[in-house]
């Protein structure tokens, strides 16, 4: 089983999920739309990097993401 990432979204801390576009037993494709993100200049929909079923979502609106380091 592999786990499905937020991909890169640059040096931003904090960003709140704004919406959620995916729910467990979806199947999904490279470059879906999975979450929308909004910072103080833009919203942003965050691509899948890879085609799956999804099992679980962790993430919900309000929470916060912020890029991997």
């Amino acid at each position: 089983m592999q786990q499905l990432m937020v991909p890169d979204i640059g040096d931003f801390k904090d960003l709140p999920v704004v919406e959620v576009l995916i729910k467990a037993g979806d199947v999904v494709s490279v470059e879906q739309p999975l979450i929308v993100l909004e910072s103080d200049k833009a919203v942003m929909d965050v691509p899948s990097t890879l085609s799956c079923t999804i099992r679980e979502v962790l993430i919900k609106p309000g929470d916060k993401v912020s890029r991997a380091v």
